[in-house]
Order: C-alpha cells, then structure tokens, then sequence
C-alpha cells in the first residue's frame, strides 16, 4: 500500500538530510540515492514538456488555456461555490497555475486490487498535484482502515504538505469518482469548505487530453513523508513542525457506532449504505476477513456506482433525486451513510450534497466496524 512507500520514502528522506552539503549538493547524487530506495528515479528534469505524457496533438499545455476556454471557465476559485461539491476538468486546466488553487491525489484502491496509489501517482498525476494519503492520513489508535485522525494529526499532516487555511483544494482519485469524495469529506469535517473533486477524475483528465506528469518532483514525495511523518509525531506526543492549517472540527459531519445503534430505534436519519446489493443483503461475503455479512436493520440500500455515469462523473441533480426517490429515500429528512470503511459512503454524501443536503454525516466505521462487533444487530435478505 501507499503507507509502505511511503515509510521508504521516510527513509530517503531522513538520510538525505544526514548527507553533508558536499555530497547532497548533486541532483544526480539524490537521483541515484532515491533510485536505490524506490527502484525509479525520482529526480527528473521538472516539468519539461519531455517529461509530460498523453499529450494529444493540437491540445493545449497545461501552462496555458485557450481563450474559449478561459472566457468559460477561467476564475478564481473565490468565486465557486461551496455548495456545488465538484469542478469540471476544464475549469481545473483553466486554473491549474492560480496562486490560490492546490491540487491533491487522493487515489486508493482496495487491497484486492492489488493497485499502489503512489506508484501510480509517479507514473502520472496533475501537473503540480501533492499526494495525499488516505491510509497514511488516519486514526494510528485503531484497526480499523483509514479512520478520521485526530484534529490535531490532521492539522500537522495537511501543514506537512503545505495547504494553509486559505487554499481551495481540488481532490482527484485514479478511478474518476471514488476515494478523493472521501478525502472531500475529511477536509469538511474539519471545517474546511474550500474544496471540491474534480469530475471524472485523472480518467475524465486524460480523456479530455490534458497533460500528466510521469514522475514525482523531490518535494512532492519529501512532502508527503513528512505529512506519514508528523502523524506518526503526534499520535507519539511528539512535538511537530509549524502548523499553517487550523482545524474547525465539525461534529455533526461524521457518526459512531454508538449512534448508528441508537438511530435503529429512534430513526432520526434515514441510513443508507453505498455497498453492493449482495453485501448489504448477506449473500454475497465480506472482502475483509472476520466481518459478518449483512447490514444494519432499518437501513437501505444505494450501491454508490448509482451517484455516477458512465465517465465516472457526478450525476445531474434530476437523476440523483430519481435514485434516492426509488429507494424510498426523502430529502426532507437527514440522512446517514455508510459503505464498507467509510470511502464509497463519501460519494452517496456527495450526491446528497449537489441536492442540497451539505450536513449529511458518515458513519465512519461502517460495516467492517459493525459486522466486526458480536453485540451489533444485523440484518440480511435471509431472515
């Protein structure tokens, strides 16, 4: 997984830091010391237009925008709204050189996928786009996967890779709309609207013939570590690095399994979980090992490919509120979601969010959580 690389990349970079000007002074020394440690070089030549790839001809460079597209979509990112959770991909190529704009890579891929996110990411990414790690950016407390960390290990993680407060942030993930809804999710948690997933993703990116770069600059991977790093700082009550990202924790965002089991009974929310129809009925198993199939009584069932086309872009809000309606869903009445660990139930958030629902939380935990747990209810398509 991405963590993996990235604890070698810990290693690069603290010996790195041990060289003496001398002998880290060559930009070859570093390349040859980091291809020793990942197998690649990472110190390539950044960016020249030999180092960008799927460049289709007569496209234009990300360094510039054509003038339709910039009359269309060329603004600063003061100017989007909160409550439209997603950017196109061609407003992202209009603006991807603005001062108040950052990009993240948020990919991850389930571990029977056997995908590294990281790897990938130095293969090609968005020109300038840090990587953000969602295992890596979690909970270091728990077993279970990627759980919300700490405001504090929050902070000193996004301060790491060098977002402030004032920054709008663009999140994409590998597949067009999966992890990076979560990742979205995070950041709001913590009281940071300024960001959106870009629709489609890098898929919907390189199909529109935008550029990627195909390797990672040293800072970029220097700075993810530190991010791996400072999480590791303070979940060890060590002191971290300066923070330029202050959390503003929004409780009502993100759910328990306490208070999933009390809404069984009271029904405040509406719960619906983004798995599939197999899982959520129990007759299909759980992917994780100990975790009983079936799914919380009283909830519903949206699989989260259901939010999205084709391309793997968001739906429009017509056929949203169609799917939701199906399902015997109201918008008038909050709703909760779930998924597998906490990712897919981001996208049904994200959904709800473009239909004006922005206060949906998540249950965190989700199912590896609750079918994990022997005193929780569950239910299935067989009783």
């Amino acid at each position: 997984m991405a963590s993996g690389v990235l604890s070698r990349a810990l290693f690069a970079r603290r010996s790195l830091q041990s060289l003496s000007p001398s002998s880290s002074s060559s930009l070859f020394q570093q390349s040859r010391f980091f291809t020793s440690v990942f197998g690649k070089s990472l110190f390539r030549p950044w960016p020249v237009s030999s180092h960008l790839v799927n460049k289709n001809p007569g496209s234009v460079s990300c360094s510039m925008s054509s003038s339709a597209v910039a009359s269309q979509d060329s603004f600063s990112v003061q100017s989007l709204s909160a409550n439209e959770p997603v950017v196109s991909v061609d407003w992202l190529h209009a603006n991807l050189r603005e001062p108040d704009v950052k990009v993240l890579d948020a990919s991850w891929y389930m571990p029977d996928e056997k995908r590294n996110p990281l790897q990938e990411y130095q293969v090609a990414h968005i020109p300038g786009a840090l990587f953000f790690d969602v295992d890596g950016v979690s909970d270091r407390t728990t077993n279970l996967p990627h759980m919300l960390p700490s405001e504090e290990a929050f902070a000193a993680a996004v301060s790491a890779l060098g977002i402030e407060n004032k920054d709008g942030l663009v999140v994409y993930d590998g597949k067009g709309i999966f992890s990076a809804a979560r990742v979205w999710w995070m950041f709001r948690v913590f009281g940071h609207q300024r960001i959106w997933v870009l629709d489609g993703g890098l898929p919907r990116w390189r199909a529109s013939g935008f550029d990627v770069e195909s390797s990672a600059s040293s800072d970029a991977i220097l700075k993810a570590s530190a991010a791996s790093e400072a999480i590791e700082k303070v979940y060890k009550g060590q002191r971290v690095g300066p923070i330029t990202f202050e959390t503003y924790f929004q409780p009502h965002l993100v759910w328990s399994l306490e208070q999933v089991r009390k809404n069984i009974d009271e029904q405040t929310h509406q719960h619906v979980d983004a798995r599939s129809k197999a899982r959520f009925d129990g007759v299909a198993p759980e992917p994780r090992k100990g975790i009983r199939s079936g799914s919380v009584p009283g909830s519903k069932c949206i699989p989260f490919p259901q939010m999205l086309d084709g391309s793997q872009t968001l739906l429009p809000a017509d056929e949203l509120k169609k799917k939701f309606e199906q399902e015997g869903i109201s918008l008038d009445t909050p709703v909760v979601t779930s998924c597998g660990t906490g990712v897919t139930a981001c996208i049904l958030a994200l959904g709800l969010h473009r239909l004006g629902k922005t206060n949906v939380p998540v249950y965190d935990g989700s199912w590896t959580e609750w079918g994990a747990n022997p005193d929780t209810p569950v239910a299935s398509s067989k009783d």
